[in-house]
């Protein structure tokens, strides 16, 4: 099953697509720019609690049959977070001190 790979940071709305070096994804794909991530969230997802990662690239070339950003598209349905920056910044506090491997 390849990852979702949706289209836009979930916090400012910024595109991301399939092959941005900038997209960060936590264990349940929520998506969000590498800005939002270090200076908004705190490299805490807020709706799960967990760290983030770099998001793979698809590749946009066939290397294999049916493997490619051709044949396994990216979502195009956008997502917007459901929290205040008050209700986030509230959530992170006491998470963003341990380490994200240790949650």
């Amino acid at each position: 099953m390849a990852l979702e790979l949706r289209p836009n940071c979930e916090g400012c709305d910024k595109d991301l697509p399939p092959n941005a070096t900038d997209a960060r994804i936590c264990t349940f794909e929520c998506t969000f720019c590498v800005n939002c991530v270090d200076n908004v969230l705190k490299n805490v997802c807020p709706n799960c609690g967990g760290g983030f990662a770099p998001r793979p690239i698809r590749p946009a070339r066939e290397w294999r049959p049916g493997l490619s950003v051709a044949k396994r598209p990216p979502s195009t349905q956008r997502i917007r977070l459901s929290y205040t920056l008050a209700e986030i910044a509230d959530f992170a506090r006491d998470i963003a001190p341990i380490p994200p491997e240790e949650r």
